[in-house]
Parts: structure tokens; sequence; C-alpha cells
């Protein structure tokens, strides 16, 4: 049989197989992405958008460190906006609505122009070992794959069974097969599967709506943009000659509800048909994007629930219903839809369907995102159990690095949670493991005034760039923007009007950089960027806030800083309970700081740990 050989194999060519197979190559290892189908790359499985809460960030982040994301995202974006922008900075968000099949193409383009990048059309059936290393794949075709390293970002494809109604059949997403061997491989290789559940709504032709009856909700005026490294984000979007494209909002109503509740009612004449209710479907679902029927039971006294109407892209009337994920029969999901104002006459051209698919619990990776059991083998996505495309993305990106990283023999990549979002998604994952597709909340980062959207490039590019993945011109873009921030904070706290200085000046509610310009108008000589004029202007304002944040980091990083080591037989440890014992040898964390995080470890755990180490 044929035979190849690369430094590392990518498995799945989604959002994180994408970012993980662009940052290897471009760190110089020798690079297949093996994929089912090569024309759908960064395919959008779900809603057709990047971003959102918490996810924004998680998109900057992955820019700053020199990922793809941001720049086909920014590319291909027919609507802009910035969720919480009323709110406070820590919150605030970015979030574009794509074009779907543009971003597939862009994703390719981009992928194409990489030296040392092959794209390959193959069906990974089983995992290569040698003395317990993983040392390559063997494809359905029959063809061997050798390698030093294999990243694994299957996605939803493992053991994939689609569900719409009573009807089951394979499949990794509607119309492509789903992996059915692979999981077994894994399983002989010494990994704990789980199972997981997620699901998409139908898809409406948008030429059958009534737009009268619905709500528009148009792109910002003035957009966010999502790279640092896009050509100048302050200037005006879009970037091409074309208008940006309005998602549309309405609601469900008690009609819509009835219908919902007739197919879970066991005394109907077709009784219970909801594959979620009737035990058709048994794994776990997202807790936080629940189906339209789960909504229904778990709020029996709300009469309605939003719904986003979504368009799917520039040459398509496609559009996607955001708010009613199902996986009723068509006949009911029908009713649904048809009973949904400015829906009554849509004609669905896809309907909604649940999918569940196989995972591997994420306590069995280590922070690096390599295996515990098998060195030399990477997961990213959701085959640790995370939803979204940024949460997947995010995962690949540092995959990618750490496997190139690994076989250079340099250290790898960890980030901190004072450091990143995606610190906080992978020590999540590793300490707390998965139990429900994971989804990334500003509530879960614990400095989130820190991680803020709009300072990742300051928070990240000094990594990316010391990685290898961040421009000389991105880089020194960055370099000219801290020069600008130092250069007016120090011109605040040096010129005083009324007895105070500039920076107290800018602290107060009222007043913004612009306000404080025209008072005194000598600042418009800094010629400070609308980036950085934003940084200062937080950094003032929220000068106590970010103070304190900073303490309570330092404070954490001591224990952070306090490593355990690697082979700490814990049954050795006099006076730690046994379930601390069990937890701790099966997690083992890198650090107390990790140790005092895992669930069920009490302060008394902890206390006997360190004596334990200090002696």
């Amino acid at each position: 049989m044929p035979e190849h050989a690369f430094d590392i194999l990518v498995v799945g060519a989604g959002h994180a197989g994408c970012e993980a197979a662009s940052a290897a190559a471009r760190l110089g290892a020798r690079t297949a992405l093996l994929t089912i189908s090569a024309h759908r790359v960064a395919q959008m499985s779900c809603n057709p958008a990047i971003g959102g809460l918490a996810k924004g960030q998680i998109v900057r982040e992955i820019d700053a460190l020199g990922g793809l994301m941001a720049q086909v995202a920014d590319s291909t974006a027919i609507q802009y906006r910035l969720l919480n922008r009323s709110k406070g900075p820590a919150v605030r968000s970015p979030r574009a609505q794509c074009d779907r099949q543009a971003y597939v193409r862009a994703m390719r383009d981009r992928l194409a122009r990489h030296t040392g990048l092959a794209l390959l059309e193959e069906t990974v059936t089983d995992l290569l070992l040698d003395g317990g290393r993983v040392a390559g794949v063997r494809c359905a075709s029959g063809t061997t794959y050798k390698a030093r390293a294999v990243v694994l970002t299957t996605g939803t494809f493992l053991r994939g069974i689609l569900h719409r109604g009573d009807r089951m059949w394979p499949g990794g997403r509607i119309d492509e097969p789903a992996a059915d061997r692979l999981s077994d491989a894994l399983r002989r290789a010494g990994l704990r599967l789980g199972r997981l559940k997620t699901g998409t709504p139908p898809r409406v032709d948008g030429r059958t709506l009534d737009y009268a009856r619905l709500a528009e909700q148009p792109s910002d005026p003035k957009p966010v943009r999502f790279s640092f490294s896009s050509p100048r984000r302050r200037e005006a979007w879009p970037p091409r000659p074309v208008e940006p494209l309005s998602c549309w909002i309405t609601w469900t109503t008690p009609e819509a509800h009835d219908a919902i509740r007739s197919s879970l009612d066991p005394a109907s004449p077709r009784g219970v048909r909801a594959p979620l209710y009737t035990g058709q479907i048994r794994s776990t679902g997202p807790r936080y994007c629940p189906s339209i029927e789960v909504k229904v039971v778990r709020f029996p006294d709300r009469p309605r629930h939003q719904v986003f109407l979504e368009p799917e892209g520039r040459s398509t009337d496609e559009v996607y219903c955001n708010g009613i994920s199902t996986s009723l029969p068509e006949d009911v999901q029908d009713r649904i839809v048809h009973a949904i104002p400015g829906m009554e006459r849509a004609k669905i051209l896809r309907y909604g369907y649940a999918i569940e698919y196989d995972f591997v619990p994420p306590l069995q990776t280590q922070a690096t995102l390599e295996s515990k059991i098998v060195p030399g083998l990477y997961l990213a996505g959701q085959i640790n159990g995370t939803s979204g495309y940024e949460e997947a993305a995010g995962q690949g990106i540092l995959a990618g690095i750490n496997a190139a990283r690994a076989l250079a023999g340099s250290p790898p990549v960890v980030l901190r949670r004072d450091q990143a979002y995606l610190g906080v998604l992978v020590d999540d994952l590793v300490t707390k493991g998965a139990e429900e597709p994971y989804r990334m909340f500003t509530s879960l980062a614990e400095y989130r005034l820190l991680l803020r959207h709009d300072n990742a490039d300051r928070r990240l590019m000094p990594v990316g760039r010391e990685v290898g993945l961040v421009a000389d011109d991105a880089w020194a873009a960055l370099q000219e923007k801290e020069r600008q921030i130092r250069s007016a904070q120090d011109v605040l706290r040096r010129v005083r009007r009324g007895g105070r200085t500039l920076e107290e000046l800018l602290r107060r509610p009222e007043v913004t950089w612009d306000t404080l310009v025209a008072e005194v108008p000598d600042l418009e000589s800094l010629g400070l960027s609308p980036e950085a004029r934003e940084q200062v202007e937080i950094e003032a304002k929220y000068a106590g806030y970010l103070a304190r944040q900073e303490r309570e980091v330092q404070r954490a990083r001591r224990m952070e800083d306090r490593a355990i080591p690697a082979g700490l037989d814990y049954a050795a440890v006099p006076h730690l309970r046994a379930e601390a014992r069990e937890k701790l040898g099966r997690i083992r964390p890198r650090s107390l700081g990790q140790a005092a995080r895992i669930a069920g470890l009490g302060p008394a755990d902890l206390a006997v740990l360190m004596i334990h180490l200090a002696r």
C-alpha cells in the first residue's frame, strides 16, 4: 500500500484543523491536512457567524497569535455588530455575520499559500503507534501516512448519527459521511470516549419571508473588525463597494409552542415524536443553546422565544433561523415555522436536525492539548467537548503551535487564565472536564477586565511573535501603538488643568478623549490612532479596577508558580483523602493553582499537598 511521510498530520479540516495545519506549516513542519471533503474546509455547520459574547475575544486572540480566523471573517463579513456596546469594556464583544461559501473559499485560498502544507482528501480509519507513541494514520483508501505528531480535529464526525423525528442515519453533518472506524482506534490506544449532542435549525428561502412583519437588525454604522492585521481597522467598512446585509428578528408564538407540545404528548394520536424525549437521543446537548422543544418544556410560562433570521451570504437566498434548533419531524417543523410572524409562507429549504457524536473527555489531555495517554497525539475542537467555531479554532492554533514546537525541541505555549480567554478555555477543559458541550462566556473568566477584545494584541502578540507566527508589519504596528499609548499617558500624568491632571479629568464619566482634546487642543498633536486612544481612555477610566485585578493576578500566580512534579505519587502523600488522591492522580495538575481548581478538592487537601511539597 502507498506510504507517505510528514512531520505533522492534522485530521479534519474544520475551524480547528485549518488553524492547526496553518500554524504547524508556517512554523516549518511538513504538514498534511486530511479531510473527507477538501471543498468543505472551515465549513460553518451551524450559523454563518463569527464572534459573539466572549467568542469575539477569542477571535481577536487567535489573530494576535498569528491565526487565520479573524482575517477570513473580515474578508467575508456581510454584517458587523459590537455586542454589549452600552456596557463596560470587559463584556463588549465583536460579532460578524459572514458569507458561508465565501468563508470556505477564503480559507482554502489562505491554506493554499502555505508552503509545506498538503490538503488531502482522505478518511482516516486508524492510528499508527510505535512503542505507545503516535506514528501516523491509516486511511480507508489503504494509504498510510507516517508522522511524528498527529492532531485530531474531528468535529462531529466520530460515529456521528443524525436525528430528525424517528429517522436516524449516520453522518458527520448533513450530506457527509461519518468517521466510523477511528473511534475504535482511539479506544484501542487506551483513550476513553464519551458521547455528546448538538443540533441545527431549519433554513428557509429569504424570498418567501414577509419582511414587513419582521424587525430589522442592521449592521453597525461604524463596525469593529476582528483582525489587527486587516488593512487599517479604523478605515471605513466594508472594504468592498457593497452594502452590509441586515438580519431580522421575530418571535415564536403560542401556536408554535402548541405544535411542539403536541409532539411531546403521549396521549396524542401519534404519541411522543421528539427524539430528545423518546429516548432516541441519549447524549447531553449544549445547555446554553437548547433546542426549541427544550425551551418550551423548560420555560412553560414563556409565551414566545426570539428568533434571528440571518442571511447565509450574498449569492444565496438561504436564511438561517437562529433560535429554533430542533430535531422534531418535518411536519412539526413546518407547523412551527409557519406559526412565526413573517414566516407564514416561508419555504423550508433544509429541515433542522440533531447529531450525536463521540468525543474524548478532556481530563485525558494535557494543557498543551497533547494526550496524556498517547504521546505525540494532540486533540482540538469538538473532540475535546467544546462547541463553537471560535473555541475550536483557538484550540487548533494552540495544538498546531505545540505540536510543531515539540518536534523542534522548543518549550510549549500554555496560556494563563489571566492572559487569555484561550487560557481559561483550555484550563477549564483539562482541569474540570466536559460533561456537556463547553461554551465560553465572559462570566467564566475571573479577570475579564484584563481580557478585553480591544487589548488582545497587547496581551498575546508578543507570544505569537516569539513563536514565529506574527509578521513584521503587524509587529511594527503594535510597537507604534504601544509608543503612542506611553506617550499619551505620560502627557496625561504631567499636564494639569484647574489643579487636576488630565488623567484625573479623563477618569470622570462624562469626559472622553474627544472632549478632553476639545478642551486641550495640544493633545491632537500626539497623533494617536483610534485604537491607541481607546486604550488610553479605558486604562484611565478603569485604573482602580485594573490595579485591583492585577493584584489578584499576582496573588494567584504565586500558586500557579508552585509546580507539582509530573511523577508525584499521590498515594504516598500522607493524610490526603482518598477522593483527593483519585482526582489528583487522574488529572495530574501541573501546579498548586491548577490543583485548587479541581472540583471536590478542599482547602485541607491543598494544605496537605503544600506541606508535602515543601518537605
